[in-house]
């Protein structure tokens, strides 16, 4: 299935949600927000939160510096 990923299109499984998504990007535990086709999903749902072909996922995470 396809989806776009920060602006590029990638290829994942059928059926992965959310939180394995990010947990593939990045092993951050805090300072990291998704959203979804535009919509910032809370953390608590990203379990519950299946991806569907052709959505849009932004994955961010903050830093530190300057």
């Amino acid at each position: 299935m396809n989806v776009w990923l920060n602006g590029e299109r990638c290829q994942v499984p059928a059926g992965l949600t959310l939180d394995l998504l990010v947990a593939r990007l990045t092993a951050a535990p805090a300072g990291v927000a998704a959203a979804l086709n535009e919509t910032v999903v809370p953390r608590g749902q990203w379990p519950a939160t299946a991806l569907a072909e052709g959505d849009r996922v932004e994955v961010l995470t903050a830093v530190q510096g300057g």
